[in-house]
């Protein structure tokens, strides 16, 4: 979202100037002058609002948690014993990692305009090491005249990027060294998480889009309002690319789940399998472990989905309540299918459908109604089930920890889903038309099948950057460090190995 700036001073000095207008005619003037002061101060500055910041960090909160110690744990709690303490180490790390690649340039490449033909592709270097952002600087939210302090949004959306490459890992768990997933993660977030962002999320915001479609309204002769519709078409063109399509994605279906899901399946088959897969019993080590992670991911995901509409109201509401719903659906219908199709319901099963609601949930939470999240939790179980059991023991490739299974599919069945859960008729919000000011309310023009299909193309565009743009860098990383550890460090064990360390001593 498009950065906004501290209007104070602007507001102090056109207050001034009307004052110093009002001594030169007098009293009665000078009363209008300072009410018009005020008026003209109150539309050019206005305060974050302390609920919606509040809320704003609380949200960042739950979405590190979410990493650090949710899918940690989840990740951690799937592989071998002697593994563990690896996994954990990995996204400990990830963590610390990109929030340094944020603060230092991924907060403006990502949210800031680019330069020309570059624009809706990757942002600019205006906020590099955090340049220009006080304390008193604001962000736009998706209401006219309501924003929330930058270094909030600045912060809740590095937990968008932390986590995000922290999903990757499980595709290539057990075999992977720890100096190629640092490397790689340095290049990925770079190259495809921070372009994909920008091209989802980037925008002017709700006031920039009205006060240029009102001045092109108020316009009286040819030369105005052509001045004026220029205006309105360059606020439209800076925006990320998927963004000016029309694509929604409410939370990171797109951004998250299939950029990281795509990446995981194109690393496990470039890593090739773990020494024994199909051979060799490979269960998970701690459930126990497995359960506490998915459970922190689930308190943490309101965070994420709720969290993503940036204030304290109603849409926020409606965002929890999706979360809240999809994801007891998911768990629910993965257990019953299972229990129907193997003959036992296990708590992996269950633990597995809810990510899978949260994934396909996320990109829909703040446009479906919940009735409409209830269904996509049911629907997207199965699928995933589908693919993480018959699809891969199919092809035979090792997803170590099901991340392209749950997380690309989940995410893409919940991105063309939001294109139709979001219609009215369905108990959706529908679109916003923000030209209309306020935005809020104003329908904009819905055709489902329209809509669907621009969803469809975010879809593939981010399979095809994300996809050939990690097949890239893991070559890269390959001919510089090499991505795999040997034969023997992979049979004793990454921890040992890797770390000299051991997830326990007993």
């Amino acid at each position: 979202m498009m950065n906004r700036p501290s209007f104070g001073s602007v507001a102090k000095s056109a207050a001034l100037a009307l004052m110093a207008t009002a001594a030169t005619a007098g009293v009665a003037f000078a009363e209008e002058a300072a009410a018009a002061a005020t008026e003209a101060a109150a539309v050019v500055a206005p305060v974050a609002n302390k609920g919606d910041t509040a809320w704003l960090l609380i949200s960042t909160a739950l979405v590190l948690m979410m990493s650090i110690p949710g899918l940690a744990l989840f990740y951690g709690g799937l592989v071998r014993s002697k593994n563990m303490l690896s996994v954990l180490t990995q996204v400990f790390m990830i963590v610390s990692l990109v929030s340094v690649i944020w603060v230092l340039f991924g907060y403006s490449l990502a949210f800031t305009e680019g330069s020309g033909a570059l624009n809706p592709f990757v942002g600019g270097f205006s906020r590099v090491f955090l340049s220009g952002i006080t304390p008193d600087s604001t962000s736009a939210t998706f209401s006219n005249g309501v924003v929330v302090p930058e270094f909030a949004y600045m912060a809740f959306q590095m937990t968008f990027a932390c986590i995000t490459p922290a999903l990757i890992v499980g595709a290539f768990a057990e075999r992977i060294k720890f100096s190629a997933v640092l490397l790689f993660v340095t290049l990925w977030v770079i190259l495809v998480y921070f372009p994909i962002a920008h091209s989802v999320w980037f925008w002017q915001g709700p006031d920039a889009i009205g006060d240029a479609a009102k001045a092109l309204a108020a316009a009286t002769d040819d030369a105005a309002k052509k001045t004026a519709q220029d205006a309105l078409d360059a606020v439209n063109a800076n925006a990320g690319y998927l963004f000016q399509l029309g694509a929604l994605d409410f939370a990171g279906g797109t951004v998250v789940h299939i950029n990281a899901g795509i990446a995981g399946l194109v690393g496990c088959l470039m890593l090739g399998k773990r020494v024994g897969y199909g051979k060799e019993a490979m269960p998970p080590h701690s459930l126990t472990m497995t359960m506490i992670g998915a459970s922190l991911l689930w308190v943490g995901w309101f965070g994420f989905n709720a969290g993503s509409n940036l204030e304290a109201n109603g849409t926020t509401a409606l965002a929890f309540v999706n979360t809240f719903v999809a994801t007891a659906a998911a768990a629910m219908s993965w257990l019953f299918v299972e229990w129907a199709t193997k003959g036992k319901p296990s708590l992996l099963g269950m633990v597995s459908g809810a990510v899978a609601g949260l994934v396909a949930v996320t990109p829909a939470s703040g446009f479906a109604g919940p009735m409409g999240s209830l269904v996509l939790g049911l629907l997207v179980s199965p699928a995933c089930l589908f693919f993480v059991s018959t699809v891969k023991n199919k092809l035979g490739y090792d997803d170590a920890l099901d991340v392209f299974g749950v997380h690309c599919i989940g995410g893409i069945i919940g991105a063309i889903a939001t294109g139709i859960l979001v219609s009215p008729a369905l108990g959706g919000v529908g679109l916003t038309d923000y030209s209309i000011k306020p935005g809020a309310g104003a329908p904009g023009d819905y055709v489902m099948a329209t809509q669907v299909m621009i969803q469809v193309k975010a879809v593939l565009y981010t399979l095809l950057w994300s996809g050939i743009g990690s097949a890239i860098l893991y070559k890269i990383v390959d001919l510089i460090v090499g991505l795999r550890v040997p034969l023997d460090a992979e049979r004793e064990g990454l921890d040992v190995a890797e770390h000299g360390e051991r997830a326990y001593n007993m």
